[in-house]
């Protein structure tokens, strides 16, 4: 056996024998993951979340090979979060493995300071963003990432001590926002066991990196794996409940006649709702990350439960009940609240506004702002526009204003300098589990328009 730094290779006795799995058994079950989600022949690449830990150094051998049996480019990419002496080598042995597999690598680093508690949590939402806005630098929406049956257990043993950790799900989007718009997360690996993807590695006679975090029980993960090799019993993996970015990441299906209204972010649903799918709605309508309390939800699930008319905010959002329809928008109030600042937009660079608008502007100096406060300023064709739409959403749409002083709200205009998508679509379908697979993205990533069948 290879030594690898501070890497660690197991023995092959000391692997659970029920846990080991055929190599030829283990590449077929992964293909078959990634076949269930990825187009076989697109030009997009797909990318490996590579620590050089045995999960994700499996993960890459994997990978490597089905890429090569159907075409798809491949890269890699390490975040380095410098937490440890070694993470500078570990990073390059990572490179070298790809060098030796004939596949890109690129190293990202977790820079600025490192907060004195939350440590674990501040790192994994870096590495989701450096992940997210790398993948979308490089054409790719879909980031392969290691996690095992293992982590399964992990996730439910840190909830019963008290984290709020999620459980890692097969298929799911980016948990960061506004950077992992349109990316998704695979994890191929779910149903594997960590000791079968090391037996797996040994038999090919590969190292990989033993991160001493992992053993470090000032961290809940490490607690609970400590704890879980000690017990003789396994947590079931269908116990995958807790909280998640995303609220609602199944695949129930949403309530006939759910839609966006035009390009205004408002999300029109039934009242048949499940209460993640409302959790997520007020998520994507408002632009928030913050999920809104379980004892929230309920008591506004209860209210269009009785058919009453009612108006509410929740989570940044503004619930309308009128008759059999609710709507879910901005709330008005939230650009009083420094949350909608004035943003200049540079040429031909894409930015995001309000947690809300994709925007791209052809021409400089130009300056997105509320539209609260400056209806008037509006060209009088667009102020007949608006009167079309909830009188609550108005304040909180986007309205440009150009070098020459002139305003106008890019969504109601034709041929406007300022292309703008409104991302509530396209984030509501990923969060209410919706896009089932690479091909689905493509039908709201290029536009914020749909009909009631794009969301049914």
């Amino acid at each position: 056996m290879h030594g690898l730094g501070t890497a660690l290779v197991l023995p092959v006795a000391d692997l659970q024998d029920a846990a080991r799995a055929e190599p030829d058994d283990l590449e077929t079950r992964f293909a078959g993951r990634m076949d269930d989600h990825l187009a076989a022949h697109s030009t997009a690449p797909v990318l490996v979340a590579l620590s050089g830990g045995s999960d994700s150094r499996a993960l890459m051998f994997l990978a490597h090979r089905w890429a090569q049996l159907n075409g798809r480019p491949l890269i890699a990419l390490t975040i380095d979060h410098g937490l440890q002496p070694g993470s500078a080598e570990w990073a390059n042995d990572c490179a070298r493995l790809c060098a030796r597999l004939g596949r890109h690598h690129q190293t990202l680093p977790w820079t600025g300071p490192k907060p004195a508690t939350g440590l674990p949590a501040a790192a994994r939402l870096a590495r989701h963003r450096l992940l997210a806005d790398q993948a979308r630098a490089l054409g790719g929406q879909v980031i392969l990432m290691g996690h095992t049956a293992d982590d399964l257990d992990e996730a439910v043993a840190m909830r019963r001590a008290g984290s709020t950790v999620s459980s890692p799900r097969p298929w799911s989007p980016s948990p960061v926002w506004p950077e992992g718009r349109d990316i998704f997360i695979l994890r191929p690996l779910l149903q594997v066991r960590r000791a079968a993807l090391r037996n797996w590695l040994n038999l090919r006679d590969e190292p990989w990196i033993e991160d001493p975090a992992n053993q470090d029980v000032r961290y809940a993960r490490a607690r609970a794996r400590k704890a879980l090799g000690a017990s003789d019993t396994v947590t079931p993996q269908a116990e995958m409940s807790g909280p998640h970015a995303y609220p609602g990441a199944s695949a129930a299906p949403l309530p006939a006649g759910t839609r966006l209204e035009q390009d205004a972010g408002i999300l029109v649903l039934r009242p048949a709702l499940k209460r993640q799918q409302l959790a997520a709605a007020c998520l994507c309508a408002g632009g928030t990350s913050q999920p809104p309390r379980t004892r929230q939800l309920d008591s506004i699930l209860e209210r269009m439960a009785r058919g009453q008319a009612f108006v509410a905010t929740l989570a940044g959002a503004r619930l309308e009940m009128q008759g059999s329809v609710l709507k879910v928008m901005r709330e008005a109030g939230e650009h009083r609240r420094g949350t909608a600042q004035p943003l200049d937009l540079p040429q031909n660079e894409t930015v995001i506004w309000d947690g809300r608008f994709e925007m791209t502007a052809s021409t400089g100096n130009m300056t997105v702002l509320p539209l609260a406060g400056h209806v008037g300023k509006l060209p009088p064709t667009q102020q007949n526009q608006l009167k079309a739409l909830p009188a609550a959403a108005r304040p909180g749409l986007p309205l440009i204003r150009d070098d020459q002083g002139q305003f106008s709200c890019p969504i109601l205009a034709i041929g406007h300098p300022v292309s703008v998508r409104s991302l509530a679509l396209a984030r509501f379908r990923a969060a209410t589990g919706q896009i089932r697979h690479e091909a689905d993205m493509l039908t709201v990533a290029k536009h914020g328009k749909a009909t009631d069948d794009d969301l049914c």
